[in-house]
């Protein structure tokens, strides 16, 4: 029987220790069940990243845009629905939708750009050339994502900062910095105060360069009149110029 293009659902819970002092789910906890679900419909289609691997590849987040309507509190089931849109030599489009475990209420949506690497040389690799093309059998271009497309985002002029080191705790299974610990970081930035009153609505990231072990990582941040907050991460490299890792827009809405 042939394969559906969506996953069956992936099936989750907020869990408490998943959980922000305020019982929501942590965005970036969120954030990773959106990854596990890609890794699940991938692995079992023949394009996820147990087969790449043995090929010495990997699939790496170029772009990523999530918008949030509401967010599931402690002990909420949920459900993760992902399809990918298309499909290009370098570059693909998976989307999700996240929505309440009796389908009553959708949380939000989320679109990403991926890319593909060699372990070894960290060059771009040709996805179309995969497992004869297999990716190709599971595009869904028709299903709807009902948010604004992923830019690259762009970002103003910034002088103020907070800084962080890479640790262990930050890491993925690629051995850098951990895609959604960009946004963990990101958040500190804020108090527990601002958080009482704000939710946030939509979060976008340009991922430029990875993230190693012990990196400084600087975190420009800058609020714009319109209430849209812009940050801007870069590898800070005592004595020589600072390598720009990610650019991030976000925007909260009043609770």
């Amino acid at each position: 029987m042939e394969m559906e293009k969506t996953r069956p659902l992936y099936h989750t819970t907020a869990n408490a220790f998943h959980c922000d002092f305020a019982k929501k789910l942590c965005i970036g906890h969120l954030g990773n069940d959106l990854l596990n679900a890609s890794d699940m419909h991938s692995t079992a289609r023949g394009f996820g990243m147990t087969y790449l691997w043995t090929q010495n590849k990997t699939w790496v987040l170029s772009r990523l845009a999530l918008e949030l309507d509401d967010i599931p509190v402690e002990h909420d089931d949920f459900v993760i629905e992902t399809w990918v849109e298309n499909a290009m030599k370098f570059f693909t489009k998976r989307n999700w939708e996240i929505r309440s475990e009796d389908g009553s209420k959708i949380y939000g949506h989320a679109k990403s750009i991926w890319a593909m690497i060699d372990t070894v040389t960290r060059e771009p690799q040709d996805i179309l050339a995969i497992n004869d093309g297999k990716i190709n059998e599971y595009l869904y271009p028709e299903k709807e994502c009902p948010i604004k497309d992923v830019s690259r985002v762009k970002t103003p002029e910034m002088t103020d900062y907070t800084e962080f080191k890479v640790l262990y705790g930050d890491l993925d299974v690629n051995g850098h910095l951990n895609s959604m610990r960009y946004i963990d970081h990101v958040m500190d930035i804020f108090s527990p105060d601002f958080y009482l009153s704000h939710q946030v609505h939509r979060i976008e990231i340009a991922y430029v360069a990875e993230g190693h072990w012990g990196d400084t990582v600087r975190i420009y941040h800058k609020e714009d009149d319109n209430g849209m907050y812009y940050f801007r991460l870069v590898r800070h490299n005592e004595g020589d110029e600072d390598t720009e890792l990610a650019r991030i827009m976000m925007n909260f809405k009043t609770k």
